[in-house]
């Protein structure tokens, strides 16, 4: 049985939860917009992310993805090292990069990233 996330599809998952690290291995805090409706167990990334930021991070060039709700089109996927410090999660994850991101946030943390972590810990 998939979990949910309390309350609404939507919510926010503040600056004490995900961060990347840049090649050099400073941290960089993202304020990611949590939506279970964006992507799904099979969509083949986690997270959405700006890509100047994939690449300042030095994420991983992995191919494209078709995108077809928000986002529309072809657009590049990265590896990249993300971590949630609170629930001690640490992984490479699968995150397609675009051009901007809903203002106010840093990315958005899709289905998949919100399936694999606790989140009730962070709520």
């Amino acid at each position: 049985m998939p979990r949910h996330w309390p309350g609404s599809a939507r919510r926010w998952l503040g600056r004490d939860g995900a961060q990347t690290s840049s090649s050099r291995g400073q941290a960089f805090p993202r304020t990611l917009l949590a939506d279970s409706d964006a992507g799904s167990r099979k969509s083949g990334f986690e997270l959405i992310l700006e890509e100047d930021y994939c690449l300042l991070c030095g994420g991983f060039p992995a191919g494209s993805v078709q995108l077809a709700g928000a986002y529309r089109g072809a657009f590049p996927r990265y590896n990249l090292s993300v971590q949630v410090p609170a629930v001690s999660f640490g992984k490479n994850l699968r995150v397609v990069g675009v051009p901007s991101v809903p203002a106010g946030f840093d990315g958005i943390a899709c289905f998949g990233f919100l399936e694999s972590i606790p989140l009730r810990q962070l709520c």
